[in-house]
C-alpha cells in the first residue's frame, strides 16, 4: 500500500478527486473523455486505446471519439450522437454525452488522467491473468501470467529525450570517440559491425559441424577477455562438454583428448590444462545447460545477471533457436518461432544485451552447388529476419571439399546489418582445438 501511495504522491495525481490515495478508475475515465469534449485537439496528445477503458460505453465513446480525430471531424455532443446511431441507449443516451462533456473543468491534468487510467487497465489485465492461473493451475496459464506483467511493464512507456538532447548526443559523437558495444574479439569483425550493439539480437546460422557452436563460444570467450559477463545457454550441450571445449580452446590442447584426459594427457597437457582452469574460474562465464528452457526462464537468468551487474559489458549466447521450449498456443510453427524472436528481441533492448540467438538451416543449402548459406536457408527466415538486427551465416569449404583439409578459412557472412555494412569476414579456424584467429593473425 504505501508503493501505491507513493506512486501517487510522485506523480501528482490532480485535486478534485473524492479521494487522493485511491482515485476512482470511471471518474478518471470521464475525465479523460470530459477533456477531450472541452479540448477536442487535446485527443492527439493521447495514447490511450478503447480497451483501456473499464466501461463497455466509455470505450464506444473514446472509439467515436478517435473515428472522428481520424476524419478531421469536430468532437462535440452533435458529432458525437451523430456517430453512435445504433448506440445511444447502449452508453447511456445524450444526457450522458452532456454530463461528460461538462464534467471536466481544465484539460491541463489530461497526462495525470491517462496515466491513472493505464495503471487500472494494467492492474485488471494482471488480475485477469493471475485468476486464469490460480483456477486452472497449469504451467501454461503460470507462463501467461509472467507474459501480461511483463508486457504491462511497457504500456505506456514514452521517450521523454527531447530533440536538442539527440542533436547533442551527434555532436559529441563527432567529437569524442564512440562507445563501439561489446568488442567481438576479432579486428576484421569489429571493422565490419563496431562490436555488438548493446540492444541487438544477433543471429548466428549454419548447417550441422560447420563450427557454429565453437564459434558462439569463442565470441564468450572473447568477451570475457576483456572483462565482459557471459550467459551461455545451451539447450543441447551439457555444460560439462561445453566446459571441456572451452579449456580445449585456451590450453589448444585437441579436443579428442579431452574425452579421457587421464588417459590421454600428457605432464604438459596437464600442467596447462591447470593453468587453464585457473584462467576460466575468473571470468564471468556462466554456463547453462537446461533443456527445457522457455523465454521466460532465459529472461529470468539476464535480469538476475544485469542486477548483480549493471555497468559491466553483458553478452548473452543461446544455442539455439529450435531448441527453445515454446510457451502459449500458436496456429503454425512460424508464428511460434516468430513469438520466440520478438520476445528475445524485447529483452535484448529493455536490459541493453546483446543476444547471439543460435540458428538452424534448412536443407535446401545441401541441394546447390553453391552451398554458401543465405538468408532464405533459415528455417522460418520471415519472422527472424524480420527480428534480427544482425545475421551472420557461416561457411566452411573444407566440410563440402574433403580434399581441400588444408583450408582452414571459416567464412562469416555478415548478411544483414540493420546499421552497418554487409559483407564477408574471413578467420582461421583451428577445429582440433574449437579457436578461431584473425587471419591476418
Amino acid at each position: 500500500m504505501n508503493e501505491i501511495s507513493n506512486y501517487l504522491e510522485e506523480n501528482q495525481v490532480p485535486t478534485g478527486f473524492s479521494n487522493p490515495y485511491y482515485v476512482d478508475q470511471t471518474e478518471a475515465e470521464n475525465m479523460v473523455l470530459g477533456a477531450v469534449f472541452l479540448e477536442p485537439a487535446s485527443i492527439n496528445e493521447l495514447i490511450l486505446e478503447p480497451h483501456h477503458f473499464s466501461q463497455k460505453r466509455n470505450q464506444l465513446i473514446f472509439q467515436a471519439m478517435t473515428e472522428l480525430r481520424q476524419e478531421s471531424q469536430g468532437i462535440d455532443v452533435v458529432t458525437m450522437v451523430h456517430k453512435l446511431i445504433g448506440h445511444m441507449e447502449e452508453i447511456g443516451g445524450t444526457s450522458y454525452l452532456t454530463t461528460l462533456a461538462v464534467s471536466c473543468p481544465t484539460a491541463v491534468h489530461l497526462e495525470e488522467y491517462q496515466r491513472i487510467v493505464l495503471d487500472h487497465y494494467k492492474l485488471r489485465e494482471c488480475k485477469r491473468a493471475a485468476a486464469n492461473f490460480l483456477s486452472r493451475g497449469t504451467m501454461e496459464e503460470a507462463e501467461g501470467f509472467y507474459q501480461t506483467f511483463i508486457k504491462m511493464q511497457e504500456i505506456g512507456l514514452i521517450q521523454s529525450e527531447t530533440r536538442q538532447a539527440h542533436m547533442m548526443t551527434v555532436f559529441d559523437e563527432i567529437f569524442e570517440e564512440k562507445n563501439h558495444g561489446v568488442g567481438t574479439g576479432f579486428q576484421s569483425l569489429n571493422r565490419m559491425t563496431n562490436g555488438w550493439n548493446k540492444t541487438d539480437l544477433i543471429i548466428l546460422a549454419a548447417r550441422p559441424s560447420m563450427g557454429k557452436t565453437a564459434f558462439a563460444l569463442q565470441l564468450a570467450m572473447n568477451c570475457c577477455q576483456e572483462g565482459g559477463v557471459v550467459d551461455v545457454f545451451s539447450l543441447e550441450m551439457p555444460k560439462l562438454q561445453l566446459a571441456k571445449r572451452i579449456l580445449s580452446n585456451i590450453t589448444r590442447i585437441d579436443g579428442g583428448k579431452w574425452k579421457d584426459p587421464y588417459k590421454f594427457f600428457t605432464e604438459e597437457d596437464q600442467e596447462n590444462a591447470v593453468k587453464a582452469l585457473g584462467v576460466y574460474n575468473q571470468w564471468n562465464l556462466n554456463l547453462h545447460d537446461n533443456p527445457r528452457r522457455t523465454v521466460a526462464d532465459i529472461r529470468a537468468q539476464i535480469q538476475k545477471t544485469r542486477r548483480e551487474f549493471p555497468h559491466d559489458d553483458y553478452l548473452v549466447v543461446i544455442d539455439y533457436l529450435q531448441l527453445i521450449t515454446i510457451t502459449g498456443k500458436h496456429e503454425r510453427y512460424d508464428l511460434a518461432v516468430k513469438s520466440v524472436t520478438s520476445e528475445l528481441k524485447q529483452i535484448a533492448y529493455q536490459y541493453e544485451v546483446p543476444i547471439i540467438l543460435l540458428s538452424q538451416l534448412s536443407r535446401g543449402v545441401e541441394q546447390r552447388m553453391d552451398k554458401r548459406p543465405k538468408m532464405s536457408d533459415l528455417r522460418d527466415s520471415g519472422s527472424i529476419e524480420q527480428d534480427a538486427d544482425l545475421i551472420m551465416l557461416l561457411y566452411r569449404d573444407e566440410y563440402y571439399n574433403k580434399d581441400n583439409d588444408e583450408n582452414k578459412i571459416i567464412e562469416v557472412d555478415i548478411a544483414k546489418q540493420r546499421n552497418g555494412a554487409v559483407g564477408v569476414v574471413k578467420l582461421m579456424f583451428e577445429k582440433e582445438f574449437g579457436r578461431f584467429v584473425d587471419v591476418s593473425g
